[in-house]
């Protein structure tokens, strides 16, 4: 069932632990716009190829695909050789795939860019999210929302170059500028990149939620049916999230909204570049709060809140989000409330599966992603035929039914199992000083 294994009197974890969760935070900004600033792209790229929005946005899902199914591989190769080679590699390699980009004149080179940019965008996620697992036993759902809030809101400050180069000079100097810089600072960052050389206890005592003493393999893991419910849930939120960020844009514009000023707190840009950067600022804040607040009341408490309130934002967009303020906040909120899966889904893992495969065994989760991206395309076929207000239903049954699986399936049967699985500890400690005598 599980490798047992005891869990000594520890130093507490050292102030370095702190510089390595921000160069993860850093790392992770650098890839944020090969996912959430794509949707930028689409449609500049459809009005010169006319390759159908469909057919491009495949290129999305092929992304988040090889982004998340190799992580696993990845995150193999960071348990074993350290975490700064295969970052070193994911700068190379997101560098390349936006300067195939930037030159690309077909849709197999479109693809061919997003299988190189997922595979480099995997390494660096793998890597920094499993990290911050590591260096962080008694912080999970902080430390892996404050890594993950890096992705979220990476964005955000480039949303706007990003737009204005677009307008200015092509979308094609977009992706090779900005591809270039991001891979660099991602290749500099990965020198100073460290595991901790012990797991560190942390302050145990303050730990709030339930966790298991015990470490399960990732054979092990996988053939135990409490992590494909976990992963299940996962695909379903993640699901509705990916189609909200990939087709944002053309949303906007089919509500004929994308280009309307409009003025909040003093600021004035046009609706679409608004929602973007309010949504990457909102994903990026609500990953380090909601692990937070999962250390707190419990993982599966802050799910249930968390995906019942993505499901009502997502009413509100359907039902009113052709008012551009109300498209731009309603928007925010819910990438605010969906990004939390980035935080609690590794910190729920790690919990119930132990630490010292925490790199391995998150990243088996992270699938889920891939798995959810294959959905994506599918929203421009529904929107087409019975248009947004459809695509917006699915998404709210899909979160209605994550938060319910969350709080009455998964928090009984996980508790049980790291009940289960800690008693065996204790077990095997005795039998070992036994042995010893």
């Amino acid at each position: 069932m599980t490798d047992a294994a005891t869990t000594p009197a520890l130093p507490a974890a050292p102030p370095i632990r702190w510089v390595q969760l921000a160069i993860g935070v850093l790392c992770m900004a650098m890839i944020a716009n090969l996912q959430y600033g794509w949707t930028l792209f689409v449609d500049p790229i459809e009005a010169k190829y006319h390759w159908g929005r469909a057919a491009i946005q495949v290129a999305f899902s092929i992304f988040v695909l090889t982004e998340t199914w190799l992580v696993p591989v990845e995150a193999w190769f960071v348990d074993k050789y350290g975490p700064r080679i295969v970052v070193m590699f994911g700068g190379v390699m997101i560098a390349l795939s936006w300067w195939i980009n930037s030159f690309a004149s077909s849709l197999f080179m479109l693809y061919l860019a997003a299988v190189i940019g997922g595979i480099g965008a995997g390494a660096v996620y793998g890597t920094c999210v499993g990290n911050a697992l590591k260096w962080f036993p008694d912080r999970r759902g902080l430390a892996a929302g404050c890594t993950a809030a890096g992705f979220g809101a990476g964005a955000a400050l480039t949303v706007i170059p990003i737009s204005r180069m677009i307008a200015s000079s092509g979308y094609e100097s977009a992706f090779f500028y900005f591809g270039l810089g991001q891979g660099l600072v991602v290749l500099v960052l990965s020198f100073f990149l460290m595991a901790p050389k012990q797991a560190y206890a942390g302050q145990k005592k303050n730990v709030r939620v339930p966790q298991s003493r015990s470490f399960a393999r990732p054979m092990q893991v996988v053939r135990n049916p409490l992590f494909w419910l976990i992963y299940l849930t996962f695909v379903l939120v993640a699901t509705g999230g990916l189609m909200t960020a990939a087709q944002i844009g053309p949303i906007a514009r089919d509500y004929k909204i994308a280009d309307v000023p409009v003025n909040l707190m003093g600021i004035e840009l046009a609706a679409l570049t608004f929602a973007i950067s309010l949504d990457r600022i909102f994903d990026g804040f609500g990953r380090p709060f909601f692990g937070w607040l999962s250390d707190r009341i419990g993982r599966e408490h802050t799910m249930f809140g968390a995906f019942s309130g993505a499901a009502l934002a997502m009413y509100a967009l359907a039902n009113w989000g052709t008012n551009p303020i109300v498209f731009i906040l309603a928007s925010a909120v819910f990438f605010g409330l969906f990004g939390e899966i980035y935080s609690l889904f590794p910190a729920t893992c790690s919990d119930t599966f132990g630490t010292k495969f925490a790199a391995t065994n998150a990243g088996m989760l992270y699938t889920a992603k891939g798995t959810a991206s294959l959905l994506v395309p599918l929203a421009s076929l529904v929107a087409a035929s019975y248009g947004w207000s459809a695509v917006f239903g699915v998404i709210i049954a899909l979160n209605v039914t994550a938060a319910c699986l969350a709080l009455f399936v998964i928090k009984p049967l996980r508790a049980k199992y790291i009940a289960r699985s800690n008693e065996i500890v204790p077990a095997h400690a005795a039998m070992a000083a036994g042995a010893s005598l």
